[in-house]
């Protein structure tokens, strides 16, 4: 099988420890994309989070693609439009408040295009996601009467133990009419039903008329096994989860060895 994508994970994956892409796997993400492969940035992130990493990456020359809030929205690169945009029921907003005001130190996250909203109070958390996403902290007196636009995802941020214990009341309480899941152990996704990284890839894959077996999807967290198992090949980074690592076909180099170009290198080139 020759494959024709690669759906890459950022944080842990593509990107080292200090959030950068390495010199090596960037010209060689270009020079796949040069032989006709389509990349897609597939990352839990909101769309400008990821947009920097397209851009250095030529995405919108080679018409390739963003994959943004855990799959609720793709984004084709050439256009700049949405090309799959899934959205949270409107209903959803005080009743999750209610339930994560009972726990100290939790906040919840929205995004605009340009700005994070904070809804109860900002914590390390909320921060440390500001300063990957590169977007400024607002803080919300009424959360819920500032969410304009269908929101793609919420995000629950605080300590490790407090969000256990959220996350199994919300869960509890939503059942099957969101899907809920953390991504690390401080940040709580709050998603629309049945959206992941799978199911919006399988959706993209469809449009363009490509299969999964043509597929190959790297990543390191929980929120990638879903993809990794249903990608033709799905790789493990070494510093993944150790579930991540049991649920792949393939374990390459570590985010700071250049996991991912090792990939290219193996099966892409």
């Amino acid at each position: 099988m020759e494959y024709q994508i690669l759906a890459l994970d950022l944080d842990g994956t593509l990107t080292n420890s200090k959030k950068e892409i390495s010199r090596p796997t960037l010209e060689a993400l270009i020079d796949i994309q040069e032989q006709g492969k389509k990349v897609v940035l597939a990352s839990g992130r909101p769309t400008k989070g990821v947009l920097p990493l397209a851009k250095q990456l030529h995405l919108e020359d080679y018409g390739s693609y963003i994959l943004s809030f855990n799959g609720a929205r793709i984004t084709d690169c050439r256009s700049m439009q949405a090309i799959y945009n899934k959205t949270l029921p409107g209903d959803i907003v005080e009743p999750l408040l209610q339930i994560l005001r009972k726990y100290d130190g939790l906040d919840i996250l929205s995004y605009t295009a340009d700005n994070i909203l904070s809804g109860i109070k900002p914590n390390k958390y909320t921060e440390l996601e500001s300063r990957i996403n590169h977007m400024p902290i607002i803080e919300m007196d009424d959360f819920a009467a500032n969410i304009k636009e269908p929101a793609n995802k919420f995000l629950v941020t605080g300590e490790p133990e407090i969000i256990a214990k959220a996350q199994k009341e919300v869960t509890d309480y939503f059942r099957s009419y969101l899907y809920i899941y953390c991504s690390d152990p401080f940040f709580l996704e709050i998603m629309p039903p049945q959206v992941d990284k799978a199911h919006s890839l399988l959706k993209l894959l469809s449009s363009i008329g490509l299969t999964s077996d043509q597929m190959i999807c790297c990543g390191d967290g929980y929120n990638d096994i879903t993809m990794i198992e249903t990608a033709g090949l799905g790789v493990a980074m070494a510093n993944a989860q150790p579930l991540v690592r049991e649920r792949a076909d393939y374990i390459t180099k570590s985010n700071d060895e250049d996991g991912v170009l090792h990939v290219i290198n193996e099966f892409l080139r």
